[in-house]
This record gives C-alpha cells, structure tokens and sequence, in this order.
C-alpha cells in the first residue's frame, strides 16, 4: 500500500513539474505558432537566478525578482530583435532560437563554468499522508501549479485579453483590421512565455542539478507534452502532460529510466505521423 500511495504523489509531482516547464512553451508555439528552440534555455536561466542570487548572500525571495527582470528584458530584446521578424517563417524561426539557444548556453558556461550546482530548499521537512511521508516542497508546487493553471484558464476564457488572443490565433489579418494590435499582443505573449520558463526553471531548482545542459531535456519534453496533447489550449497541455509522465513513471518504475524516455520517444513520433495535431483540439 505504501508503494501505491508514492507512486501515486511521484506521479503527480511529475505532472505538475512537466506542466509547469511545458507553460511557457504553450504559450508561445499555441499561440504564436514559433518554436522557441531556445525554451530550455530561460529554463535554466530561470534555475542560475537562484544560482547567483546565493553566490551573493542575498534572501532567496530576491531570486523572484531578478528572474522576472531579467529573463523578461532578455526576452524583449529577443522578440524586437530576432523573433518578430520570423513570426510567418516557422523553419526560420526554429533555426534562429536554435543558434540563440546555443549562444545563451555558452554565456552562462562562460559565467557560471560547466559544474553542477545545488540550491538549498526554502521549505524543508515532510508532510505525512498516513501511509507515506512527502517532500512538502513538492507538495506545495503541486497545489501551486494547480491554482496557477485554474486560474489562467479562466482568465483565458472569460477575460477581454483572452479574447483577444483568441481572435489572434484564429485570424491575424483580421484581428488587426479590428483595432487589435497583434505585434503588440505579440510581443506581450512571447515575454510572458519566457518569464513562466524561468519561473519554472527556478521554482524547480532545489528539485534538481543546476547546470548549463538542464535545458534540453526539459525543451524536448515539454516538446512531447504539446505533440500529444495539442497546441493552443491549457486542456491540451493538461492531456499531454498526464500521458507523458505516466509513461515514462510507468516504464521508468518497471524497466529503467532509458526505456520510459524511449517509450515517449516512440509515442510522440507516433503522433506528429498520424496524429500532428494532439488528442485536443480548441474549439
């Protein structure tokens, strides 16, 4: 029984990491139709906040801060720069956050150096739920990524901003001809996408080995999670996240962590062959 009830809370915890890595990409591939290549790497930019926020002796509130400050002017630099020209060139778009995603890697290798580092966890201590004690850290990002997530598709749903976007995606040209400024809109999704990358990157890192190559994974994965479940839409990433975490647990927990990875692997690969556009598709 034991074993049940922490597979299950490891289950959960997965959900919510992967979801909450996946957000920012969500944000800008569903709504902006870019592939931020460089996704993984405001991740890990988001993770080194924490990083150098201790390497100063500051408070590790202040990581908050300087993540949304920086990451979110390094993001409006790239959209002014690179990625507002490339908004109707999608190969283009996913060549050029490629070669930035490598230049913000060797930045912070240059900075930082290759080792790994490991933060300390603002929350210490378990929580007990009968059978099973729990991190209550990850307990905490899971019921706060549960209320972030509620809380934006409502907003999404039912606010003039969302609907905005709505009309956005559905019909650029149209959108504009209406009074909607899209490069301004534009601009305002692609920073908070970055920003909810680092935010992730840095909630996640006590959870994890910070170092310059973290990104990837979490690019690809988060990749996975949009394949399967679907682009534009919360419920989509919700549905993407579920399965991919449950397989790689599933097939982690029975054969080895190479072959859950392969198992999702071979799902994705499968779906942008017969399914390209998810389980869920925005109505």
């Amino acid at each position: 029984m034991e074993s049940v009830y922490l597979f299950a809370l490891n289950f959960t915890w997965q959900i919510a990491a992967l979801a909450l890595l996946a957000l920012g990409l969500a944000m800008v591939f569903g709504q902006l139709k870019i592939m931020n290549m460089a996704h993984g790497e405001f991740v890990m930019m988001g993770a080194y906040s924490w990083v150098l926020v201790e390497k100063f002796g500051w408070s590790p509130a202040l990581s908050v801060p300087v993540c949304i400050v920086g990451i979110g002017t390094l993001a409006f630099l790239v959209e002014r720069v690179l990625v507002r020209h490339l908004y109707a060139r999608p190969f283009d778009s996913l060549l050029a956050t490629w070669a930035l995603s490598i230049i913000l890697r060797e930045c912070v290798e240059l900075v930082f150096g290759r080792q790994f580092y490991n933060v300390s966890l603002p929350l210490q201590g378990s929580l007990n739920f009968g059978f099973v004690s729990y991190p209550a850290y990850r307990i905490l990002v899971i019921v706060c990524v549960m209320v972030v997530f509620a809380g934006l598709w409502f907003y999404y749903r039912n606010s003039r901003l969302g609907l905005r976007l709505r009309a956005m995606v559905e019909n650029p040209n149209l959108a504009q001809a209406h009074g909607i400024n899209t490069t301004r809109l534009s601009t305002s999704v692609f920073v908070l996408g970055c920003i909810f990358a680092g935010l992730a990157g840095l909630i996640l890192a006590p959870t994890l080995s910070v170092y310059p190559s973290m990104g990837i994974d979490a690019l690809i994965r988060s990749f996975f999670a949009l394949i399967i479940g679907g682009l534009g839409s919360l419920e989509g990433l919700a549905i993407g996240t579920t399965i991919v975490s449950g397989m790689q647990s599933g097939l982690s927990a029975v054969f080895s962590q190479t072959v859950g990875y392969l198992g999702v692997l071979v799902l994705a690969v499968i779906f942008i062959w017969r399914r390209p556009n998810g389980l869920y598709t925005p109505r």
